[in-house]
């Protein structure tokens, strides 16, 4: 019998509506994959009795004729949405035992589109980091392997547990968030697809906040028309979220004509780093070849402040979380951690103290000295005039070309320990990604090609603010092209 789980989300959304299979042999066959790969510590919470229920229902719906595009499709969901009676903690001690009484407006969009929750995944705590080892459930194993080592590897992060899910076949799609490129670095890091709308195309209500100015929900998945499918399903304008922006929404499968002659593609010059590893410059000009090959213009351009972006955007972000997290105070919800005989003060100092991880902490400190008295003006305020000319930076090249082509990551994945203990060197996995986050621009990480010991890399497509149209075209030709196959090992079923 055919491997369910194989299926990719346009496979199994054409086999439900012909009534070749059914969503509660989908949902039945991931459940089991989910258990069978538990040593990657994907998921945190497994809801396999929702799972069945809601694939009951879509099966319904299908039977009925009313079959939306991700209806039955088995799916996981950060711990950063708010899923309605189910633990979301965003991976952090503070939020210990938290239940929403509400749903995030992604995954209730995905919910009306019929799709089917298997469970939360794992992440680093409160969307920080850079290799999902921040997170309070421990770190997400990479499903990829170098050649013939047995050493684990980092999955990327922030949204380590959306990729490893994807990537070992435990959900056919998953949500991510990105903030910095918490989607498009582990994307790169584990062969998947990782899709970064424009800010503002899908709501942040529910989501848990990091930094309000720069957080976007987008698509984990295997390919880039199953990204089109569910992204589709989870953007729409939402009046509970302030920058929502209202815009009708493409068919963004409709994107993946395999046409993009006379399209110019920028090749910014800047992300040429003279660090940068040459099996990822090498597929950097392969990827250049392929968009010539298909028929595109390609041209250098320059985006001259992109040497500013890391600083700027470690200023801009930590001092925005520093912000959000105040709210966790051991008061309302989460843990409270009240030492014997301790006051008001003693009981915040505590609870953050305890409830808090390292680099949480790290970069709550950094945001509140950037945004104190006597530092607000020499950091921060700077910081955000840096944004616009980067913002600008981007402007000025799309005004003469369509796209731009850049490798995702700097590096293949790590090793575990590699560079946890050096806060410079993990904030640099985030440098092709970060500009983009600062402009609020839409990017794609798509598989291309392996590294020298065989693990995963990706290139980075960008494109003007809501044309995730011409994004999608591109990232298909660049598939297409690529013609990425590999897969891991399966070596945690052994």
């Amino acid at each position: 019998m055919t491997d369910l789980t194989k299926f990719t989300i346009a496979e199994a959304r054409d086999g439900l509506r012909k009534g070749d299979i059914t969503s509660r042999e989908l949902t039945e066959a991931h459940i089991a994959a989910i258990e069978a790969a538990d040593v990657l510590n994907a998921y945190i919470v497994k809801t396999p009795e929702k799972a069945l229920a809601m694939a009951d229902a879509a099966d319904a719906r299908v039977k009925a004729g009313d079959a939306p595009a991700m209806a039955g499709i088995p799916i996981g969901i950060k711990d950063l949405f708010a899923t309605e009676g189910v633990r979301t903690t965003a991976c952090s001690h503070i939020l210990d035992g938290f239940e929403p009484a509400y749903e995030s407006t992604v995954t209730q969009n995905l919910w009306d589109a019929g799709a089917v929750m298997l469970g939360k995944l794992n992440m680093d705590e409160f969307a920080m980091g850079s290799s999902n080892e921040n997170s309070y459930y421990g770190p997400v194993k990479n499903p990829w392997r170098a050649e013939g080592s047995n050493e684990h590897f980092v999955p990327g992060g922030s949204s380590g547990g959306s990729v490893a899910s994807v990537a070992a076949y435990t959900a056919m799609g998953a949500t991510a968030s990105d903030t910095g490129g918490s989607i498009r670095q582990p994307a790169s890091f584990t062969g998947t697809v990782g899709v970064k709308p424009t800010y503002g195309r899908c709501s942040r209500y529910g989501m848990v906040a990091f930094a309000s100015s720069l957080d976007q929900a987008g698509p984990v998945t295997r390919t880039v028309r199953d990204a089109a499918i569910m992204l589709e399903a989870m953007t729409g304008y939402d009046p509970k979220d302030s920058t929502s922006i209202n815009r009708e929404v493409p068919n963004f499968e409709a994107a993946l004509t395999g046409d993009i002659r006379g399209k110019t593609i920028g090749i910014p010059k800047e992300y040429r780093l003279d660090e940068t590893p040459e099996d990822i410059l090498k597929l950097w000009d392969q990827g250049i070849g392929w968009l010539k090959d298909a028929g595109a213009n390609v041209v250098d351009v320059s985006l001259p402040h992109t040497k500013y972006a890391l600083p700027t955007y470690y200023i801009v972000a930590p001092a925005e979380a520093s912000s959000n997290l105040a709210r966790y105070d051991g008061v309302r919800y989460g843990l409270r951690d009240v030492p014997q005989g301790g006051n008001l003060t003693d009981m915040y100092e505590t609870t953050r103290g305890h409830g808090f991880g390292d680099e949480v902490k790290r970069r709550v400190l950094m945001g509140t000295y950037v945004l104190s008295a006597g530092y607000y003006d020499a950091y921060y305020l700077k910081a955000q005039r840096v944004r616009q000319l980067i913002a600008k930076d981007f402007r000025d090249a799309f005004e003469s070309v369509d796209a731009l082509l850049t490798p995702t990551a700097p590096s293949a994945a790590f090793a575990f320990g590699s560079k946890s203990n050096d806060p410079i060197a993990m904030y640099l996995n985030d440098v092709f990604t970060v500009p983009a986050s600062l402009a609020g621009l839409p990017g794609a990480s798509v598989p291309a090609g392996l590294s020298a010991d065989g693990l995963p890399l990706g290139l980075q497509v960008l494109t003007p603010a809501f044309d995730e149209m011409t994004l999608f075209t591109i990232c298909g030709v660049l598939e297409e092209a690529a013609a990425f196959t590999a897969k891991p090992d399966a070596w945690w079923t052994a």
